[in-house]
């Protein structure tokens, strides 16, 4: 009784702030976090959290979250297309790497100013920051992309482009921080089988579809295509969890395996896209609420304000500078340049995934994880505002944005 009317709240509050982030011009999975926080002991307490989510039902709320939590994975790897890549490599790829390395160096600064003991900081907490100051969270990059009109336009396909190689680097980097912080825990040999995974999910995923006639057919209620899919995912996650590594990157990868098939386009099968729209609306609220209760924002333990304000100028001037750079280097004017690198700050539920890792890996305090949670609701907040300041209608760059590829 008690998990179904915490679903009800969870479900109705995070679909009302989501509406109302729409309103104000903002993605809605804005209003979705916003209602996990709210939701959170920051505001209520620990009793009232404690009452309203008992130890048990968060149990088994924390299951509903990791099964959204992989097929939203699922579906950020099918939406990586090389075919973006076409013709722009160059500027892609100084953009990809300039967002990466500049953040990265700032969050590994960043973890140092916020180490409060005296002994020096671990080498996997230092490396974990710097991962998660270098995010952009192509999903919702894509969403604003596709709301101001824009997801087929050149500068449109340059910026979800370098934040798909942004996303994918990320993870590969957390991976790597994982490793090196002995994620892997007394079994560190299991590492070596992530990359055979790889290649073998790189590889039989896409000749078992292309041998499948269902695949292509397959039409909305397909319930064999749609067990198929979820088998494959959950099998990928559960190898990549068994490597020590976390379940997203098997969803990830498996994800980008199907993108090979096709998936990406028109031909993905609508049994799986119908599951991808019940994830957002049911199971992906879950994964918000799970976020918002680990967030305190009343006890910073001595971060101050201060310290809310470095760690956001730090992350959106890394992330800014660093594409506004790459973009004027690659031949785009001042304007187009500052387009990108406001699209580049948006953080999302991608940094709150990784957030999440760290957080279960014990790589940093619920501290900096309610901190480093706030700069990400706030980077992405501004990044719709700040478009629509930069690029008014008719403007110089709203028209070389409407551009096609």
């Amino acid at each position: 009784m008690i998990l179904f009317i915490d679903l009800a709240i969870i479900l109705g509050l995070a679909r009302v702030l989501g509406m109302l982030a729409r309103r104000l011009g903002q993605p809605a999975v804005l209003g979705e976090i916003t209602a996990g926080i709210l939701l959170g002991p920051t505001f209520f307490g620990t009793t009232v959290v404690e009452w309203l989510f008992p130890a048990d039902t968060r149990q088994q709320l924390t299951a509903f979250a990791a099964v959204g939590v992989a097929i939203f994975m699922l579906t950020v790897g099918t939406e990586i297309d090389p075919a973006l890549l076409r013709g722009r490599h160059r500027t892609v790829g100084l953009i990809t790497v300039s967002s990466v390395v500049l953040p990265f160096g700032l969050g590994a600064a960043l973890a140092l100013y916020l180490w409060r003991a005296e002994s020096a900081p671990p080498l996997g907490y230092v490396l974990f920051m710097g991962v998660a100051m270098s995010i952009t969270a192509f999903p919702v990059l894509a969403r604003i992309v596709s709301d101001h009109g824009r997801l087929t336009t050149r500068l449109g396909n340059i910026a979800i482009t370098s934040a798909a190689l942004i996303d994918a680097l990320a993870w590969v980097l957390l991976a790597t921080v994982l490793a090196v912080a002995g994620g892997a825990g007394q079994d560190p040999w299991r590492l070596a089988a992530f990359l055979p995974f790889v290649v073998l999910t790189f590889t039989v995923v896409p000749f078992i579809a292309r041998k499948t006639k269902a695949w292509e057919e397959s039409q909305a209620g397909d319930v064999g295509v749609l067990a198929a899919v979820c088998c494959g995912l959950l099998l990928a996650g559960a190898a990549t969890e068994w490597m020590g590594l976390h379940y997203i990157f098997g969803a990830f990868v498996f994800g980008v395996a199907l993108a090979r098939t096709g998936a990406g386009s028109s031909r993905f099968p609508q049994t799986v896209r119908g599951l991808t729209e019940l994830n957002s609306a049911l199971l992906l609220p879950v994964f918000f609420l799970v976020a918002g209760l680990q967030v305190d924002l009343s006890q910073l333990d001595g971060l101050t304000i201060v310290d809310v304000l470095v760690v956001v100028v730090l992350a959106v001037a890394g992330k800014f500078l660093a594409a506004y750079g790459a973009a004027r280097v690659s031949g785009l004017d001042a304007r187009q340049s500052a387009v990108i690198g406001i699209l580049m700050n948006t953080r999302g539920l991608t940094e709150l995934l990784v957030l999440g890792v760290g957080r279960e890996a014990g790589l940093i305090s619920p501290a900096i994880y309610s901190l480093m949670v706030v700069m990400a609701v706030l980077t992405t907040a501004m990044a719709g505002p700040s478009l629509r300041i930069l690029s008014p209608a008719n403007s110089p760059a709203d028209v070389w944005l409407a551009r096609k590829p």
